[in-house]
């Protein structure tokens, strides 16, 4: 399976790495940089560079079964197996994504109700919560930056998956599950703020979000109100 470098170090821009699996258009790699398609979270897109100076555009990143499958666009020479390659990715679009999911943290942490679904996307996002009553647009509005200015710092780390069965609480997403299946879940936590597990790319402090802005909260249905949020810029 592909080592997952941006579990440790979101800030990774670019990384050497060797063929092990080439099908269907995509590459697998035995490590990468390139976050794939989960969580809410788009997979990464970028550059490939083969050992003869070939540049490729990758043009999606997503989980197979073989490892992390990079897409590769329509119409180019795939690799050779055991080939050493670079790949790195679109930077300033993973940032945009990595400041907005970490916004997605922060706005969780402000509404005390079950997460049902969400979405993030380069200049917007949106999170589901399973409440019925009409939320208060503009305090959450001032709440969310205010948490975003006084910079609260990120920090990782690991538990047990059945350290995590035995808090249920720290789960707040009900749709979607954090990573299994590696032996130990990772922590992202917004001192003093969101303690939650997850396995998206997020900024190393609330300030470098900068400021959103709530666009709209929509009723869908009885038991669901859905938050839409924008980089106000």
């Amino acid at each position: 399976m592909t080592e997952e470098l941006f579990r440790k170090d979101s800030y990774l821009k670019s990384c050497e790495a060797k063929v092990t699996n080439v099908q269907d258009g995509s590459v697998v790699l035995d490590q990468t940089v390139f976050y794939p398609l989960g969580g809410g979270q788009p997979g990464d897109s970028g550059v490939m560079t083969y050992s003869d100076g070939t540049n490729v555009n990758i043009v999606d990143t997503l989980k197979g079964e073989s490892g992390i499958q990079h897409v590769l666009e329509e119409g180019v020479i795939l690799p050779q197996l055991g080939e050493s390659v670079n790949v790195e990715i679109n930077w300033q679009r993973r940032h945009r994504l990595m400041r907005m999911h970490s916004c997605m943290h922060l706005l969780s942490s402000i509404i005390p109700f079950g997460v049902t679904g969400g979405s993030i996307r380069e200049d917007s996002a949106r999170l589901d919560f399973d409440a019925e009553q009409p939320m208060d647009k503009e305090a959450i509005n001032v709440e969310l930056n205010r948490l975003i200015k006084e910079n609260h710092a990120m920090t990782m780390s690991w538990i047990s998956e059945q350290e995590l069965d035995e808090q249920p609480e720290l789960v707040r997403t009900m749709s979607v599950q954090p990573p299994r299946g590696n032996g130990s879940i990772r922590l992202i936590n917004f001192a003093g703020v969101d303690l939650q597990p997850c396995g998206g790319t997020h900024v190393n402090s609330t300030a470098e979000i900068g400021a959103v802005k709530i666009r709209k909260i929509e009723k869908k249905g009885k038991h669901n109100r859905r938050v839409n949020i924008v980089f106000d810029e």
